[in-house]
C-alpha cells in the first residue's frame, strides 16, 4: 500500500507544538475532523495558556479593522461566531456587550468612515454610525466627534476557553503534555522525530503554534524564514473601583496610520474591573512582562534583526512616544483622556501586561495578516496576533482541513 493511500485510510498522528489557544483549538478541530487520530499537544510550561492566551485583554473581535479578503478578516468573522457558540456550550463566561470606536476629533472622522465601510465589506452586521449625543447614550462619559457602534463584539474568559479545550481534546482521545519543551525536530522517512523535555516521540505531522517562539520552532524544521518574531510589551492600568462607572463596556480609538498598533483603549473585563491600555514597547524578553525582564538571547535576536531597525526608522516619533508613555503615567492618562476626558491620574492603578508576538519582515513592515508556512506534512502558524484568540477555532478548522486534504 502506498504511503499516500495509507494516510488517507488511517488517521494520522499529529504533534502540535504550543499549548496556547491556537494550538489547543487546532488539536480540537483535528480530532473533530479525524476521529481516531493520535493528536498530542506539547507545551513547555507547567500549564496551558501561560503567555499570550492568558495575558490578553479578553475581547471578542468581530473583524472591523482587518483588510477585506484577508485571512485575518475572514477568520475573525467566522471565528467570533464559533467562539461565542463554544463559550455558550461549555458555560465559559462571556458577554456580547458591543463596543464603540470613537473619532476623538473631526480630523479622525474620515478614517472612522473608512472603518465603517471596511466593516460592511467584511460582513459585520448591525454597524451604526453615532453622533456625539448617540455616543453619550451608550457611553455617557466618552467624548468624540463621531463613533461607530459595533454590536457583535464582546468579552470572554480565554483561560477558561483553554481549559474547556483541554477537556474536549482528552475526551476525544488526544493528549496534552505540559513541561514538554521541544528541543529538536528531525525529519524521518515517514514523518518527524521530536525530542522534548518529557521524552521523545514520532508523528506523521508537525504543527507549530508556538506563539512568541513560532519562528524558532519553524526554524527547527528548516524554515529559516525572513519573518522574525519581535516581542512588544503592552502595559495596562486598571480603573479604581469607585471610578469604573466611567466605562460601561468597550471604548476604542480610530487607529493612527502613523503607527501600526491600535492605541490605548478601555476594556471591561469578564472577571470584573476595567482595563486601560495597552501601549506597545519593545520587550527585552519574549516572555518579558515587566521592564526588568531581560533575556540575552531574545535581545540579541531582536537587535541583530535588520527589520527592527527599519521599523524604528519608519516610525521614530511614534516609537519614542510609546516609550515615553511607558515611563509616564501622566502621558498615559492624557492618551486615555482623548476618549474619556474625565479620567484622572489618580483613577489609574497599576495593571498587568502582555507580550505580543509580532511577526516582522526584513524591510521593517509588520505582517498585517495571519501567516502560515506549509511544507510536507508540516504547518507553522508564525503570525497570529489579535484577533488570534477570537479566531482560534476558525484557525484550527483551516489547519485541520489542510491536514485532512493532504
Amino acid at each position: 500500500m502506498s504511503t499516500c493511500l495509507y494516510h488517507k485510510l488511517v488517521p494520522p498522528s499529529v504533534s502540535i507544538v504550543g499549548g496556547g489557544i491556537v494550538g489547543l483549538a487546532t488539536a480540537f478541530r483535528l480530532l473533530e475532523r479525524m476521529p481516531g487520530a493520535h493528536v498530542t499537544v506539547l507545551e513547555k510550561e507547567p500549564a496551558v495558556a501561560q503567555h499570550q492566551s492568558g495575558h490578553n485583554s479578553g475581547v471578542l473581535h468581530c473583524g472591523l479593522y482587518y483588510r477585506p479578503g484577508s485571512r485575518r478578516a475572514r477568520l475573525a468573522v467566522r471565528g467570533i461566531q464559533q467562539m461565542v457558540e463554544f463559550c455558550r456550550r461549555h458555560s465559559v463566561p462571556h458577554e456580547v456587550c458591543g463596543k464603540v470606536v470613537v473619532a476623538a476629533t473631526g480630523d479622525e472622522v474620515p478614517r472612522l468612515n473608512a472603518l465603517f465601510e471596511r466593516g460592511q465589506q467584511n460582513g459585520l452586521s448591525g454597524l451604526r454610525m453615532l453622533t456625539p449625543a448617540e455616543l453619550r447614550e451608550i457611553e455617557p462619559h466618552a467624548s468624540g466627534a463621531a463613533a461607530i457602534r459595533v454590536p457583535q463584539e464582546g468579552i470572554a474568559d480565554y483561560p477558561r476557553v483553554c481549559e474547556a479545550l483541554v477537556d474536549e481534546i482528552r475526551l476525544r482521545g488526544g493528549e496534552v503534555r505540559t513541561k514538554s519543551e521541544v528541543r529538536t525536530i528531525r525529519r524521518e522517512k515517514t514523518g518527524w522525530r521530536i525530542e522534548h523535555s518529557s521524552g521523545d516521540s514520532f508523528s506523521d505531522w508537525i504543527i507549530g503554534c508556538a506563539g512568541l517562539h513560532s519562528d524558532r520552532v519553524a526554524a527547527l524544521t528548516g524554515h529559516a524564514d525572513s519573518v522574525r518574531i519581535v516581542p512588544f510589551r503592552g502595559e495596562y492600568y486598571l480603573i479604581r473601583p469607585e471610578r469604573r462607572f466611567l466605562v460601561r463596556n468597550l471604548i476604542y480609538p480610530v487607529p493612527d496610520p502613523r503607527f501600526p498598533f491600535l492605541g490605548v483603549h478601555f476594556t471591561r473585563m469578564i472577571r470584573g474591573g476595567v482595563e486601560c491600555g495597552p501601549n506597545a514597547v519593545l520587550a527585552f524578553a519574549r516572555e518579558g512582562y515587566t521592564k526588568t525582564d531581560v533575556n540575552l538571547r531574545d535581545v540579541a535576536d531582536a537587535l541583530t534583526f535588520g527589520g527592527l531597525w527599519q521599523f524604528l526608522r519608519k516610525y521614530p516619533d511614534a516609537s519614542w512616544a510609546e516609550l515615553r508613555r511607558s515611563f509616564s503615567k501622566e502621558l498615559f492618562c492624557r492618551s486615555l483622556q482623548h476618549l474619556v476626558p474625565e479620567i484622572r491620574m489618580d483613577d489609574l492603578l497599576p495593571g498587568g501586561a502582555g507580550v505580543r508576538a509580532q511577526a516582522m519582515s526584513v524591510d521593517g513592515s509588520i505582517l498585517d495578516d495571519f501567516h502560515f508556512i506549509a511544507g510536507e506534512r508540516e504547518i507553522h502558524v508564525v503570525n497570529a496576533p489579535s484577533p488570534g484568540a477570537t479566531a482560534s477555532l476558525a484557525i484550527g478548522e483551516e489547519i485541520a482541513a489542510m491536514v485532512g486534504q493532504a
